[in-house]
């Protein structure tokens, strides 16, 4: 079966992410447009992976089987509905990685009755190991749902959500996560200078102990909190560390962080979803 043609409509870092992903996993380049008005981005994307490159949204969306709309939130309403009359004679599938706006106003401003899969993935995807979740809307087929999910496998594990409404707990938890990730290690790291050790040091034992855990994680069959307690001796230094998370209320932070990100998703894509 042929691949259908791509059209990112947005070159920038999570395009480039995706688009990559896509070459290495071997798709054509030669059915992968571009767009985006910074021709800057769009010279290297065209070098170094041989796609079609345009700074016009319309002449890429005019050749694309699949839209993918990779801008930025604040942009998304205007350049929809710059989009909505070729893709109202088009009919593609249209896949959204724009952050916090829902199904339901992407459509509005395409002209309604289209195929839509919204997604939310994370900035690992720029790594290639991103977490990505994704929702259909009831007119994605069964085929158009295998390629939104080829697409953003590319750079990561990917999961379905049956209500869209799960995707503000996705944001609250993969999206914003990492930044989650980063402000602990940032503490480990500084903490670890003040007991002594070198930045190059605490720097390399916080990373490799970050790394380390994620991997025995998803090597494990058991659950996180099972591994927790099997790496903790009755008594000993980790028992104690732990003592004083438990003190501190770290599992009560933790529990108002996320509700507080899943609520903000809410009203952002309230605000964001208004004409």
């Amino acid at each position: 079966m042929k691949s259908p043609t791509l059209s990112f409509i947005g070159g920038g870092n999570m395009a480039r992410s995706l688009i990559g992903g896509l070459i290495t996993d071997h798709y054509d380049p030669v059915r992968i447009w571009a767009a985006d008005p910074h021709t800057e981005g769009l010279d290297r994307l065209r070098e170094e992976f041989g796609i079609h490159t345009t700074a016009l949204n319309q002449e890429a969306a005019d050749h694309g089987e699949v839209l993918i709309l990779a801008i930025k939130p604040q942009v998304l309403r205007g350049v929809a509905r710059e989009l909505a009359e070729i893709v109202q004679k088009r009919k593609p599938l249209v896949v959204s990685i724009a952050a916090g706006v829902r199904s339901a106003d992407i459509e509005r401003w395409l002209g309604g009755n289209i195929a839509l899969v919204r997604t939310m993935p994370n900035t690992p995807a720029l790594v290639k190991s991103g977490a990505t979740a994704l929702f259909a809307n009831g007119r994605v087929s069964q085929t158009q749902r295998e390629q939104a999910e080829t697409i953003l496998r590319s750079v990561g594990v990917t999961i379905w959500v049956l209500e869209e409404a799960q995707l503000d707990a996705v944001t609250a938890l993969s999206g914003s996560g990492p930044a989650y990730f980063f402000l602990f290690m940032e503490h480990l790291e500084r903490v670890a200078r003040e007991l002594g050790l070198s930045a190059e040091t605490a720097h390399l034992l916080t990373l490799e102990t970050a790394f380390g855990a994620a991997r025995m994680a998803l090597s494990s069959e058991d659950d996180v909190a099972t591994l927790r307690r099997r790496v903790t001796s009755p008594g000993g230094t980790t028992e104690k560390a732990l003592e004083a998370f438990a003190a501190g209320d770290f599992g009560g932070l933790v529990d108002k962080a996320l509700h507080a990100a899943c609520q903000r998703s809410r009203e952002l894509a309230d605000i964001l979803g208004k004409d």
